[in-house]
């Protein structure tokens, strides 16, 4: 969508205009002793040496949209601007996962984190089967972004620990976690802790440069604690340079999942434009596409778009 008379303030942050994408799906990986992992693959029409973004879906109500066919929003923005973007139906998936008697259901959180690591394997077989993108993917500038669980299972490979144990992958050079889940154990409710023993985070080996998104009226239920829950890698990952509150909208972040959808529990395309845009440009920046990129934006938030949300960020070393 490159009209969109829904918005006003986000227009400030300025972005790249859309350009020409292709998509292919399903694009199928297989993995011993299991059904294939089914992806789907967007990016520009042309152009060389594009950056990658491995786009990891949360678990939410609806059927299809944890799956390689939810999240339009970010993934087509972002492919139209440059990234070749590739998205996984994680086996955590109601439509397209792994069967709910399997061991690891249904939250499936160390199968995810394979998951990503086997498309990371696999790039080349990627390339083989989509022939209009082959050769013209840049291996070496890696991003993973992840909404809700996603960014539970991203913050893992962005080097979150989980009871000492390290699933850090340095192939990832950069991470955007998108309402990510925060600390786990006492800071959840007894019953969540018991639920969710996955959630014990240890944030402090976050060294990838990251973003954390977050919805300032994003009341999870897993905790007391309210919104801030979700900024505990800003606050405790090194690497989470940057923080980005945005207002009025919560865990859908205006849209993110999908548009018209059970996730966006609060349609907010302002607040979904400004979200998309900011994305964006963090990414370019920290995978040295435009090394302004972040700066321009970050100053439009702090200015004519400042009622959209704000923008924390760590001094540097």
């Amino acid at each position: 969508m490159t009209t969109n008379n829904l918005i006003e303030l986000a227009r400030h942050i300025p972005t790249p205009e859309a350009a020409l994408t292709l998509a292919y799906s399903p694009i199928r990986l297989h993995l011993a002793d299991r059904q294939p992992l089914e992806l789907r693959l967007t990016a520009p029409a042309s152009g060389e040496k594009l950056p990658i973004v491995i786009l990891s879906h949360g678990f939410g109500p609806s059927n299809y949209i944890p799956s390689k066919d939810g999240y339009t929003p970010l993934a087509q923005f972002w492919a139209e601007r440059g990234f070749a973007v590739i998205q996984p139906t994680h086996a955590s998936s109601r439509v397209g996962g792994l069967p709910a008697d399997a061991p690891g259901a249904p939250f499936f959180w160390r199968e995810r984190v394979a998951e990503v690591r086997a498309i990371l394997d696999r790039l080349a077989e990627i390339e083989h089967q989509t022939p209009a993108v082959a050769g013209r993917l840049d291996h070496g500038r890696i991003a993973a972004a992840g909404h809700s669980f996603g960014g539970h299972t991203v913050g893992l490979l962005l080097g979150a620990r989980l009871h000492g144990e390290d699933f850090a992958d340095t192939r990832i050079s950069a991470g955007i976690l998108l309402a990510a889940p925060g600390r786990g154990g006492e800071d959840l409710t007894p019953e969540n802790a018991a639920r969710f023993p996955f959630f014990d985070l240890d944030f402090a080996g976050v060294m990838t440069p990251s973003l954390v998104v977050c919805g300032a009226d994003d009341n999870p239920h897993f905790t007391p604690r309210g919104p801030e829950w979700h900024a505990d890698a800003y606050h405790d990952g090194p690497g989470a340079r940057a923080l980005l509150t945005l207002r009025g909208v919560g865990h859908g972040l205006g849209g993110i999942a999908g548009l018209d959808a059970k996730e966006t529990e609060i349609e907010a395309p302002d607040v979904l434009e400004a979200t998309r845009r900011m994305t964006l440009a963090w990414l370019k920046t920290a995978l040295d596409v435009d090394a302004g990129a972040w700066a321009l934006a970050r100053a439009a938030l702090i200015g004519p778009a400042q009622a959209l949300g704000t923008v924390n960020e760590k001094m540097a070393a």
